[in-house]
């Protein structure tokens, strides 16, 4: 079988160190228009005392940050010390079962559950700023600093046991923030909703019964709605907890349950429609408006699942099948699916993302990571960055790195202050040297390749989910 990435297995095996410097070796020129602060988040530890993860989703969380200011860009990064990681570097080895890899005598939490890395996503939030993981509360760090602080409770309000993902969604104009968490009962499997004042103090929270302990990961937002995308990826508890499976294996694809789309008023949390869509995977979604007496929700859609694809190092993506950006349009008061819109793309791609001033409307464009080999058998890895265009109906235009080049990371839109343009920014990590650094497009000029690489003195993880805020 062919091996399409090539050194990829150095990306794992880095000696990670926490730094803070400012950056000097920029090729290019940083636009000044860009002002504010990029944060990510990551899995980076991976061995511990000759024990190492099998599974991307498996590491310890890191989280970086670049701040872009008028005298330079400043670069930090931490790792975060949740409950999980401060007891295992105690203990001097794993102690935890995690979603991809399972150790003699390794624990779940309360016998249940796994204990959170930390490792999904990192957001400000409430004069805050806090780590997530896909299940758990999240952890609060130094702005600054980045140390870790201390789980984030939200007043005391949630607990240690209160489900809650790794996906918030923002209302940049209300200041609100809204997220999720799945109860994976097998007798009453639930969705739990809830909506967080611009203070950080919760404001409301629902129950949303579904018919399966389905696995979702994000969830949509538009002006009225809470939108889910259900898929037949079902969760084994009993499996689980018997002993000895990861969590990876006890999650079974069944597309003989379909999937839909559900709905829920994002104000009372309440179940507006639940609408059948062709059962597909839908790991993450593009954004949802409201126009025309239509709810648009716009999805990377999936043949299958993916997590499978997520083993390391020697086994990434290599069977991994096409990813198609779709727009379903759909009538609520009617409970029913108006259209299906695909667009042209026809590789795996993820981690989409848009303008995010355009929240909550007809915005157009997104950017997202690609695979160029999808498909063809072998160890692949993102190599693309993708722009798409609904107006235009087709793929706008792609960038390819070079061989041995590998990108990672949210291409995060950073917009320009003053004007309507912007950069995306991705991770590149130089297989051959190994070198790490963020490269910048024009946004709306991906062909043109990078207006700048900002190099860094080591090489770090490599991320999942990213943010930037304006200053």
């Amino acid at each position: 079988m062919k091996d399409h990435a090539p050194l990829l297995e150095e990306a794992f095996r880095q000696e990670l160190s926490e730094d803070a410097y400012w950056i000097e070796a920029i090729e290019g020129e940083v636009p000044p228009q860009i002002r504010g602060t990029y944060y990510l988040n990551g899995p980076a530890r991976f061995e511990r005392a000759g024990q190492r993860h099998r599974h991307w989703l498996d590491g310890d969380g890191m989280v970086a940050t670049l701040s872009f200011r008028e005298d330079g860009v400043h670069f930090r990064n931490r790792f975060v010390q949740g409950s999980k990681q401060r007891q295992e570097e105690e203990a001097g080895r794993f102690l935890f079962r995690t979603f991809g890899t399972s150790f003699a005598g390794d624990q779940l939490v309360r016998g249940i559950g796994l204990a959170s890395p930390v490792n999904v996503s990192v957001y400000p939030f409430a004069g805050k700023l806090l780590a997530f993981g896909e299940q758990g509360l999240p952890w609060e760090l130094d702005p600054e600093t980045l140390e870790t602080l201390g789980e984030h409770t939200f007043g005391r309000r949630l607990n240690p046991v209160s489900p809650f993902a790794a996906h918030p969604n923002f209302d940049y104009g209300t200041g609100e923030m809204f997220n999720f968490g799945v109860s994976f009962s097998a007798q009453r499997p639930c969705l739990h909703l809830y909506r967080f004042r611009p203070d950080g103090e919760l404001a409301a929270r629902s129950r949303l019964e579904i018919d399966l302990p389905r696995s979702v990961h994000d969830f949509g937002l538009s002006q009225s709605y809470a939108v889910f995308y259900l898929s037949p990826y079902v969760l084994d508890m009993e499996a689980l907890m018997a002993g000895g499976a990861t969590l990876l294996e006890c999650l079974k694809w069944q597309p003989e349950h379909g999937s839909r789309l559900l709905l829920a008023d994002r104000e009372t949390g309440e179940k507006v429609a639940e609408v059948p869509v062709e059962t597909k995977y839908c790991l993450h979604l593009i954004s949802c408006f409201e126009a025309e007496d239509s709810l648009f929700v716009d999805v990377l859609e999936l043949d299958r699942p993916v997590y499978d694809q997520y083993l390391l190092p020697e086994h990434l993506f290599e069977d991994v099948r096409r990813a198609q950006p779709v727009r379903y349009v759909v009538d609520v008061d009617g409970g029913k699916l108006r259209s299906r819109i695909p667009l042209d793309h026809h590789r795996m791609g993820d981690f989409p993302t848009f303008d995010p001033r355009k929240t909550g409307t007809d915005y157009g464009d997104f950017w997202f990571l690609g695979i160029s080999k999808t498909e063809e058998p072998g160890r692949k890895f993102f190599d693309e960055v993708v722009h798409c265009s609904w107006q235009q109906g087709r793929t706008v235009a792609t960038w390819q790195a070079p061989p041995l080049h590998y990108l990672c990371g949210e291409p995060v839109f950073l917009p320009y202050r003053g004007s309507e343009g912007g950069a995306v920014i991705c991770q590149c990590f130089d297989a051959e040297r190994k070198r790490g650094s963020f490269l910048l497009f024009d946004a709306y000029d991906l062909a043109a390749g990078p207006i700048a690489r900002l190099h860094l003195k080591r090489p770090i993880h490599l991320g999942f989910h990213t943010c930037f805020r304006s200053d």
